[in-house]
């Protein structure tokens, strides 16, 4: 079996399972697909004024996008990092601090607020591989740890130092300044930055395993770590970098939440786009131009999918 029929089976499988229930079920199954379409990009796709939906998926598309570039980076290096979610909530909470905190011309500040998200992200990710290669920690457990550590911590500021004044409520923060939210098109969300930066990191990550040493170097850590450090590879520290590639890259899509889609800080800030983009990144293989359509599809349902349930209620 070729590589593209082993990610498309799976895919292809789901999809005549879902036909077949709703055969049965005495349901059109074409009905159901057309409002997610029409939910998630418009009907016809594209066009109709459907630019704010569009603009909401690409939205979606991007933090998704951005997690599977970096766990693609720490799967490779043979490490399952579940604390992806803590990693996304973090850099959203840092680029927060700097939406808050900072005032400077917007280009500036806007390129900060990125980096301030990479940055925590980035950290958050460089303890959990810390706990795991100086602790023994099991990254699994570790992640989810931290990750439940972060989603805490956001809830704490929200009903807390940056509490809405009068107001005890999680609903989320006062919305950020104008002048550090990503720049977008017309009246959608839709940033092209925060497309391009998608992309770009997909583009790097390919890179780094097509035509790098440090990329071979980490692909044989997460094959064979004891054979690879008698080897003279420093695996830990290999494994420090794809944690700290994973986190800061995670970090700037939690940036996308918080400053491009919600444009303040919420407790689900994260949206669970960590965990669904390990699923995105097991259909693609690792492969990171695999990642860019399934994410896409994964983005369209989860826009979507609430005009369905409005229809059927």
């Amino acid at each position: 079996m070729s590589r593209m029929n082993s990610v498309l089976l799976p895919i292809l499988v789901v999809l005549v399972s879902v036909v077949a229930l709703l055969l049965l079920a005495g349901t059109n199954p074409w009905e159901p697909l057309k409002i997610i379409i029409e939910g998630s990009i418009g009907w016809p796709p594209f066009e109709g004024g459907s630019s704010r939906k569009v603009g909401d998926t690409f939205m979606v598309w991007v933090p998704i996008a951005l997690a599977s570039a970096g766990l693609i980076v720490t799967f490779n290096a043979g490490m399952w990092n579940i604390g992806i979610e803590g990693q996304i909530i973090m850099g959203a909470i840092a680029a927060a601090f700097v939406a808050r905190e900072v005032s400077a011309p917007r280009p500036l500040l806007i390129l900060l607020t990125i980096l301030a998200g990479a940055a925590g992200g980035m950290l958050w990710g460089l303890l959990v591989g810390v706990l795991r290669t100086a602790g023994g920690v099991n990254e699994i457990f570790g992640g989810l740890g931290l990750d439940f550590v972060a989603l805490s911590l956001t809830t704490y500021l929200i009903i807390g130092p940056w509490a809405r004044s009068g107001v005890a409520s999680t609903s989320g923060t006062d919305p950020f300044p104008a002048d550090s939210l990503l720049p977008s098109l017309g009246s959608s969300k839709l940033s092209p930055l925060a497309v391009a930066i998608a992309i770009l990191a997909l583009v790097g990550v390919w890179l780094l395993f097509r035509g790098t040493l440090y990329g071979l170097k980490l692909k044989a850590v997460g094959r064979n770590r004891p054979s690879s450090f008698l080897l003279g590879i420093p695996t830990n520290r290999y494994l420090l970098g794809a944690f700290m590639i994973c986190g800061a890259l995670a970090g700037i899509a939690g940036t996308s939440q918080a400053l491009g889609f919600h444009f303040k800080l919420i407790p689900a800030i994260s949206g669970n786009y960590g965990f669904l983009a390990i699923l995105v990144v097991l259909l693609a293989r690792f492969r990171p131009f695999l990642v860019i359509p399934i994410s896409f599809f994964f983005a369209m349902i989860a826009v979507g999918s609430p005009s369905l349930q409005l229809r059927l209620d």
